[in-house]
C-alpha cells in the first residue's frame, strides 16, 4: 500500500517552536488550527524566570502564528500540557505558575477570555470537565526536565507522601480531590523485590476514552540509580486499582480503547516490544514483533473502515554514521509499516532537551504534526497524507 505524503514547516526561526507530548489535542476539531510553544533558546533547562509563548498557527491561512499567552511552568519533553479542550470547540488549556502556586488557563480562542483553575492539570478526561494531575513540583525532584522548576517538592525528604499523588480537579469549580496517594501505591507489593525504601513519585497520566479510569506510572528510585516503573490504572473515583504491568520497565503508552493498552515494556515472553495490555482480565500480547522493534511515541488513528488498525508511531535516533528519527504507520491488523517521514537527528539535542518526534494526529486521521531540529533548530513540520 502507497501513502502520498507532503511536508512542510509550519514556523520558522529566528525563535524556535514546538509542541511536545504526543497523547494531547494540538489539532482543533477543523483540523485548521494547530497549538505551538515559542522560545528564543535552547540547550539547556528552563528556571523559574523563562517565559514560554505560545500560540495558534492557521493552517489555511498562511501557516500564520496567533500568539495566545504565555506561561511560566514547561519544560522541553511536555511543554506546559497545552491542548485544546475536548468538548470544548473553541477553548485551549495550559499551566502555568501564579503566587507560588503551579495553575492552570482555560482560553476561549474565539472572545480571549481566560480562566484560571487553582491547580495544574496533566491531562483531561474525554468530556473536558474535569482534570488529572498529580504534582509537578515531586516530578522535578525525582526526574528535572519533566516538572516544572520555580516551587520546591514540599515533600522532597518522604519516601512516599500521603498527601500527593492523583488528583481530581474540576476545572468548572476549581476543586481538587486526591484519587489516590503515592504511600497507598507505594505500599502493594512489589513481586521482585521490596521498594520499601526507595523514594516514589507518579507521572505520565492518560484517561480511557469512556472517562472512567485513567493510567499513570507509579515509578521509584533507590537513591540516585535509576527508576523503575510499573503501570497501573485506577477509576476517576478512586476504585479498583490494578497493576497492568508490573515488570519495572513500562514507558510510553496510550489506551487503544477502554480496555486494551498499548505499551513498550518488557517482559520475559518477548524481551522488549510493544505488547497490548487488556486492563480487564489481564491478559497481555506483543504487538508488531520485528516491525516495530523501537520505542516510540505510539498512538492510533481513527479507524478509516478500511480493515487497518493503524498505529501512528516514531523512533529515538538510530543509526551509526548519521542517525535519524523516524516517523511511520503500522497497521496492527495486516502486519505492515509504512515510512512516512525519515529526519537526521542532530547530536546537539541529547538528554532532557532533547527533540522527539512526538507524532500528533488530527481526529480526522489526515494531517500529522512533528517536532524536528533537523534544520538547525526546532520547528514544527506538518505531514499531510492521502491514504
Amino acid at each position: 500500500m502507497k501513502i502520498d505524503v507532503t511536508i512542510r514547516p509550519v514556523t520558522f526561526g529566528p525563535k524556535f517552536h514546538w509542541f511536545g507530548y504526543y497523547d494531547k489535542y494540538q489539532f482543533d476539531v477543523t483540523g485548521r488550527y494547530a497549538l505551538g510553544m515559542e522560545v528564543d533558546f535552547e540547550h539547556r533547562p528552563p528556571n523559574q524566570y523563562d517565559e514560554l509563548n505560545l500560540g495558534v498557527v492557521d493552517l489555511e491561512d498562511g501557516d500564520k502564528w496567533m500568539e495566545i499567552g504565555s506561561t511560566i511552568a514547561w519544560c522541553w519533553q511536555q511543554g506546559c500540557m497545552l491542548q485544546w479542550r475536548p468538548g470544548f470547540q473553541n477553548q485551549i488549556v495550559w499551566n502555568d505558575r501564579e503566587d507560588n502556586e503551579f495553575v492552570s488557563r482555560i482560553l476561549d480562542f474565539h472572545s480571549g477570555k481566560v480562566t484560571t483553575v487553582p491547580n495544574a492539570i496533566y491531562t483531561l478526561t474525554p468530556d473536558g470537565m474535569a482534570g488529572i494531575s498529580t504534582d509537578f513540583r515531586r516530578i522535578q525532584d525525582m526526574r528535572p526536565g519533566y516538572g516544572y522548576s520555580g516551587i520546591a517538592d514540599p515533600n522532597e525528604h518522604s519516601l512516599a507522601p500521603d498527601n500527593v499523588g492523583l488528583s481530581y480537579i474540576d476545572l468548572k469549580t476549581g476543586k481538587s480531590d486526591l484519587i489516590v496517594s503515592v504511600a497507598e501505591v507505594a505500599s502493594l507489593p512489589y513481586p521482585h523485590g521490596d521498594i520499601s525504601g526507595a523514594k516514589h513519585y507518579f507521572n505520565h497520566l492518560l484517561v480511557s476514552p469512556d472517562g472512567s479510569r485513567t493510567i499513570f506510572l507509579h515509578r521509584w528510585r533507590f537513591g540516585s540509580g535509576a527508576f523503575h516503573t510499573r503501570m497501573m490504572t485506577v477509576g476517576l473515583d478512586g476504585r479498583n486499582l490494578r497493576v497492568v504491568d508490573d515488570w519495572g520497565k513500562t514507558s510510553h503508552f496510550i489506551w487503544r480503547d477502554s480496555e486494551n493498552i498499548l505499551a513498550w515494556s518488557w517482559r520475559p515472553s518477548e524481551g522488549y516490544a510493544f505488547y497490548l495490555f487488556n486492563d480487564k482480565d489481564g491478559s497481555v500480547e506483543p504487538v508488531g514483533l520485528r516491525k516495530m522493534e523501537l520505542n516510540g511515541h505510539c498512538s492510533y488513528l481513527p479507524d478509516n473502515n478500511d480493515g487497518s488498525q493503524w498505529i501512528l508511531n516514531d523512533t529515538y535516533p538510530y543509526g551509526k554514521d548519521q542517525k535519524i528519527q523516524e516517523v511511520y504507520l503500522f497497521d496492527a491488523i495486516k502486519e505492515r509499516r509504512i515510512t512516512l517521514a525519515k529526519f537526521p537527528a542532530l547530536e546537539a539535542y541529547e538528554n532532557d532537551s532533547r527533540c522527539d518526534l512526538h507524532p500528533r494526529a488530527n481526529l480526522q486521521g489526515t494531517k500529522i504534526m512533528i517536532d524536528s531540529a533537523h534544520m538547525g533548530g526546532r520547528q514544527m513540520f506538518l505531514l499531510e497524507m492521502e491514504r
